[in-house]
């Protein structure tokens, strides 16, 4: 019988040398973006969604470079200091990389990006931990948007719920998250079933770097990345 390959050991220093691989590609690939585009901007997100983001970066490929990763092999890439920065003054945008941050770099105007993250929103469905931004409470009585297969769905999500003449019904009223309180799983999910989304993936720009200047657009953040009071 031929021997599983998910069962053959893997050496440590096959993997060490893989993960040391990536790391210095991208930190090549961010090299050659800062020769190639015109400014950098450091920008933040909040309720990431992949798929959306991978759509936002196709949409602007042909101008414009993302990178999101790790933030200390970014700053490697950028340099951490005056001594090892591969562009004057491009330590300032290394220390900003903190968090759930990424680098931009573009040949776009100063005003199309700032457009262009401004306006940039997409709602989607909360997940578990998310705060929500409202009162969900459903009244008691049939809940018709719902099959009568659903019935023993609903209530192991905590519904208090029962079928009457194949149609499924609350029996009380039911608050299924309050404002400003994290999401359980359970209301999680029944916030997706009545299709009501809490969630809004948005980027955020932190600062812009250009061979003539360097600019910072959050407000109380000096170029250390500490907010200051």
């Amino acid at each position: 019988m031929p021997k599983s390959k998910r069962n053959r050991p893997v050496t440590l220093s096959k993997t060490k040398k893989k993960g040391r691989e990536h790391k210095e590609s991208v930190v090549n690939s961010i090299r050659d973006a800062v020769e190639k585009y015109n400014s950098i901007y450091v920008f933040s997100f909040e309720n990431m969604r992949n798929l959306k983001f991978k759509e936002f970066r196709e949409q602007h490929k042909l101008t414009s470079r993302f990178f999101l990763g790790s933030n200390k092999v970014m700053q490697v890439s950028l340099g951490r200091s005056d001594a090892d920065e591969i562009r004057p003054g491009l330590h300032k945008v290394s220390k900003l990389l903190r968090g759930d941050s990424g680098l931009f770099l573009t040949n776009l105007s100063r005003e199309e990006v700032e457009r262009l993250f401004n306006e940039y929103e997409e709602y989607d469905f909360a997940r578990t931990g998310t705060t929500a931004t409202e009162m969900v409470e459903l009244k008691e009585g049939p809940l018709e948007q719902f099959t009568h297969e659903m019935e023993p769905f609903l209530r192991k999500q905590g519904l208090p719920v029962r079928l009457n003449k194949g149609v499924i019904e609350l029996v009380s009223d039911f608050v299924v998250c309050e404002e400003g309180k994290p999401l359980s799983p359970e209301s999680a999910r029944i916030l997706r079933l009545l299709g009501t989304k809490m969630a809004t993936f948005r980027l955020h720009l932190i600062c812009r770097w250009s061979p003539e200047d360097f600019e910072l657009y959050r407000e109380g953040l000096d170029e250390s990345g500490v907010e200051s009071a």
